[in-house]
């Protein structure tokens, strides 16, 4: 019987950024260390995304020692942004994110101009500085004290490559097959890993990767951004209009599981992966 293993991890240091993908990363409880700490917000203080701007994919964030980010692009000279503090001078803003409003810590305005000349829109670079206290899980599917960063719910997101070999196949078999076969960073997760049967993770619900074990939280639910080329930015139909055809739960196309690490430790890839539950 072949072991499953970690075979990625990814980190996004900027929500909706393309990332980096280091060798391990340590595990919070709110998530990968460095994950989605920061984020960009329009001028209403409303998040924004690949969902209103796909071109937020050719910009990348690459982490700096002391949390500070690097961004880069191109066309653009690259820009470290070092972690603000909210008793700077621009204090803190709110920003709405999906449901829940968070407070947050602005960049300031190097980082606000860079980022509205790459996008042609007004938009601002924040920070959340607390993880501990900023933002709670979704008590639906938690506990009491669980947190999470600036991802879209959930400290971590594990996809199987397995599934991924079975989404395709599907697609292959309808009649947009030019579409594919689709890489996995469509899905942006945390971790990949290697060695499981196709669509095993619905039966999940704790696993361990390496040291960390988890609370397997739900199944994640999918948007437009998977119909985005990362590479490109350009949009197509898949992954969603297969997904909602095979494999939705309820309302929703869904691929990958959303985690919750019980502790803190480290992930690496070729840790070994066991569902405990």
């Amino acid at each position: 019987m072949t072991m499953a293993v970690v075979s990625a991890v990814h980190c996004y240091p900027v929500k909706s950024m393309a990332g980096c993908a280091p060798g391990e990363a340590a595990v919070e409880p709110w998530g990968l260390a460095g994950d989605r700490r920061w984020m960009l917000a329009g001028p209403d203080a409303r998040v924004l995304t690949q969902r209103q701007e796909p071109r937020l994919t050719l910009a990348s964030a690459r982490p700096l020692p002391g949390g500070g980010v690097r961004l880069t692009t191109p066309g653009a000279a690259p820009l470290d942004v070092r972690v603000p503090t909210a008793d700077g001078q621009g204090g803190t803003l709110t920003v709405e994110l999906f449901r829940d409003k968070v407070e947050t810590v602005p960049a300031g305005a190097a980082a606000d101009a860079w980022l509205s000349a790459f996008l042609g829109t007004d938009a601002r670079l924040v920070y959340m500085d607390d993880p501990a206290r900023r933002r709670p899980v979704d008590p639906e599917h938690s506990l009491p004290g669980d947190t999470v960063s600036f991802a879209d719910g959930y400290p971590l997101l594990i996809t199987a490559t397995a599934s991924l070999e079975a989404l395709n196949s599907l697609i292959a078999e309808g009649d947009r097959a030019a579409e594919g076969p689709l890489p996995m960073d469509r899905f942006r997760p945390n971790v990949v890993v290697d060695g499981t049967p196709p669509w095993a993770e619905d039966g999940w619900r704790r696993v361990r990767l390496g040291e960390v074990t988890f609370r397997v939280a739900k199944p994640s639910g999918r948007c437009v951004v998977t119909t985005t080329d990362q590479r490109t930015a350009v949009r197509g139909k898949e992954p969603l209009r297969t997904l909602a055809r095979h494999h939705r739960i309820g309302a929703k196309a869904v691929f990958g599981q959303n985690l919750i690490p019980e502790h803190t430790g480290v992930v690496r890839v070729g840790d070994a992966f066991e569902v405990l539950d």
